[in-house]
């Protein structure tokens, strides 16, 4: 495990990081922008998404 991950987990292993990756979750992953979105919101989201997902890998320890 790199330091880098080692420091993701202290952050994210414990009930305060979990509310937070939780939120986080909600607010990008499990959100739909309906089919009125723009190429732009749906192109910022999936951003969004992309890093949400980094942040949950590495808080895993990178497995």
């Amino acid at each position: 495990m790199t330091d880098i991950e080692k420091n993701f987990v202290r952050a994210f292993n414990t009930p305060s990081g979990q509310i937070v990756l939780e939120h986080l979750r909600k607010i990008t992953i499990e959100r739909s922008l309906g089919i009125n979105a723009t190429d732009n919101e749906l192109r910022w989201n999936e951003a969004q998404r992309a890093l949400v997902r980094q942040i949950e890998h590495l808080a895993l320890g990178g497995k």
